[in-house]
């Protein structure tokens, strides 16, 4: 086996971590929820969920993986055996995750490709909101089988960049960040100065950060918030086992998980001021929603048309957006890869280069399925499950694993064990890990059941046919966590036949 990789410098973790933290949620979904939950009431429930689940979830996978130096599944079979399972599921939803991922980058490049189209729809709304349906040919059903060839570029596209910003593991992702992660920041800003200089600006920043303290008596906005935090930060998607394993020893996780987690705030807010400028200046604010595609390709478009009366300039600003948005997309892809990849690879002593060549293929293959004109209905069924039932669970079961069935102090040591200024308090870890993360989680978990069955009846979506729902949803479910239970019955056959020597991974005081 090859040499561990190691992330060439702190900044360069942070750097990644923080590209795969922040992705397209922050930019469409956080404005659109904040928008929905009286505007600062909302942040200030964000910042209470990131401070009691986000951050202890964060430092708890970076430090298990530095410690062990593995990926997710090999992690959590060195926290206990019988854990092992909880690794496979969290790399296989991340597999899910990444295939119509990979499908939503494609699209936004796609806008970028076609913003210059903005250019002849000055103040025509219904042209700005059509125009990714007639690029993408979606019905929004279960019917049409057609591919785009435009879209079928555009994801070839999008599945080279992410082969090639992981092809070398650390040492190509720390190159590939250095630029991914400040150029959103740079575009970000460029569109905020617009936004704030517009008439109506005020109206928006208001609703952004005045509290509406009525919005707390709603227990949705605790739902939301917990889930932002939740799906923002990469936890339990095996990315952050992954980079916390390339992480050196003299790494100090408890501030660097700090700077990591308030990163991804802090442009969360940065992408809302954005959102809600331009919508205010635009008159648009109350078309923001806290759908990620119906924000990005339905309703910003019509922003961009009426942003001024220069077809040209609006086409620019068009451009800068979606370009954002790629910058943005593009760490959180190829992280999911990474830390798919990274898992294989340590259970299986394969060639890390090998293993994300297989994973971008088999991929990339099965993400065909997603930009047929049916597509973004079963990107739909497929993200509500792996979002809504099966992250949630994984990140209940890691708590349990990690926070009743081991030494927390351990853990806790290993956050704390080159921090001399910052030391992270046993009694919130502990209480963040034991309590207050699986009970929220389990919350949110119990609450997404029921609005399933008991306010929509068992289906998610009325306008999808059942038997799509349940091949999609509960089969892909059932998948995710039989997953590790099918790999062990593998490799105790490729044992038995003498092919396979199992590492030893225990954690050494």
């Amino acid at each position: 086996m090859e040499k561990r990789g190691e992330w060439n410098s702190r900044l360069t973790f942070i750097l990644a971590a923080v590209g795969s933290a922040v992705g397209l949620g922050n930019a469409w979904r956080f404005p659109g929820l904040a928008a929905k939950h009286g505007g600062g009431a909302f942040l200030i429930v964000y910042l209470a969920a990131m401070l009691l689940m986000g951050i202890p979830l964060l430092m708890m996978e970076i430090s298990v993986s530095r410690k062990l130096r593995k990926g997710a599944i090999e992690s959590m079979r060195g926290i206990g055996k019988k854990w092992e399972f909880v690794g496979w599921s969290a790399t296989s939803n991340a597999f899910v995750i990444v295939c119509y991922y990979s499908v939503v980058f494609a699209w936004v490049i796609l806008m970028f490709v076609n913003s210059w189209q903005f250019a002849g729809m000055t103040g025509n709304n219904e042209a700005a909101s059509n125009l990714f349906f007639e690029l993408t040919k979606t019905t929004g059903a279960i019917e049409g089988a057609d591919i785009p060839g435009a879209v079928l570029v555009c994801l070839l596209i999008a599945w080279g960049l992410i082969f090639y910003c992981i092809r070398n593991g650390a040492k190509s992702v720390g190159k590939v960040v250095k630029f991914t992660v400040f150029a959103p920041v740079v575009l970000l800003l460029i569109m905020a100065v617009k936004g704030c200089t517009m008439p109506g600006a005020g109206a928006g920043l208001a609703k952004l950060f005045i509290p509406d303290f009525s919005a707390l008596s709603d227990p949705t906005i605790w739902v939301d918030a917990v889930g932002q935090v939740f799906y923002s930060l990469s936890i339990m998607m095996a990315i952050m086992f992954a980079y916390g394993s390339y992480v050196r020893d003299d790494a100090n996780v408890a501030v660097d998980a700090m700077i990591i987690a308030f990163s991804d705030m802090a442009i969360s807010v940065l992408s809302g001021i954005v959102m809600f400028s331009t919508m205010g200046g635009t008159g648009m604010l109350g078309d923001m929603t806290a759908s990620g595609i119906g924000t990005a390709f339905v309703v910003y478009p019509q922003a961009i048309v009426n942003l001024t009366g220069i077809g040209w300039l609006n086409a620019l600003f068009g451009a800068i957006f979606y370009m954002m948005l790629i910058t943005l997309a593009i760490d959180s892809a190829f992280s999911i890869v990474e830390g798919v990849s990274a898992a294989i690879s340590d259970k299986f002593h394969i060639k890390p280069k090998t293993v994300t060549i297989a994973i971008c293929a088999i991929s990339g293959v099965i993400s065909l399925l997603f930009i047929t004109q049916m597509g973004l209905a079963w990107l739909d069924i497929v993200d509500n499950w792996a979002n809504s039932f099966n992250l949630i669970l994984i990140g209940i079961l890691e708590c349990v694993a990690i926070g009743w069935t081991f030494n927390l102090r351990k853990v806790l040591g290993e956050v704390n064990r080159n921090t001399k200024k910052f030391k992270a308090p046993y009694w919130w870890f502990a209480a963040s890990i034991k309590f207050i993360a699986p009970v929220l989680l389990s919350g949110l978990f119990i609450w997404n059941i029921i609005v399933l069955f008991v306010q929509n009846g068992g289906s998610y979506n009325p306008d999808y046919p059942i038997w799509a729902q349940i091949a999609a949803g509960w089969v892909i479910t059932v998948l995710v966590f039989i997953s590790g239970f099918i790999a062990k019955i593998f490799v105790a056959r490729k044992k038995k036949k003498g092919d396979y020597v199992e590492d030893e991974v225990v954690w050494e005081d």
